[in-house]
C-alpha cells in the first residue's frame, strides 16, 4: 500500500489539493489501480499483436493552406471579429511564458 508521504508528493505532482481526511481513501484508491496494473504484468501477451489505433483508421491531417475565400467572405467573417490587426485575428494568450 502506499505511503501518506507518497500520496501526499503524487498529489502534490498533480496540483491537486488533499485534506489530511482524503489521504487515507486516496492510499487505498490509488493502491488497488498500482496492484491492478502489477496483475496485467502477469498476463502473456506474446503472442498479441500491437495495433496503433483501435479503429485501424490511420489519421490524416489537412494541409495548412489558404482556402482562397473571396474577399466579400472574409469582410463577412472579420466584421464578427471582436479584436483584430492588420487583416489577422487577435486571441488572448492561454500561456503565461
Amino acid at each position: 500500500m502506499l505511503t501518506r508521504e507518497e500520496v501526499k508528493h503524487i498529489a502534490h505532482l498533480a496540483r491537486i489539493g488533499l485534506e489530511e481526511e482524503e489521504i487515507e481513501k486516496y492510499q487505498k484508491d490509488l493502491s488497488s489501480v498500482l496492484d491492478f496494473f502489477e496483475a496485467l504484468k502477469a498476463v502473456d501477451t506474446d503472442a498479441v499483436e500491437g495495433i496503433g489505433h483501435i479503429t485501424g483508421r490511420i489519421a490524416k491531417a489537412r494541409s495548412d493552406a489558404e482556402t482562397g475565400a473571396s474577399l466579400e467572405e472574409r469582410e463577412r467573417i472579420l466584421k464578427n471579429i471582436p479584436e483584430k490587426k492588420g487583416g489577422s485575428v487577435m486571441v488572448r494568450s492561454i500561456l503565461n511564458v
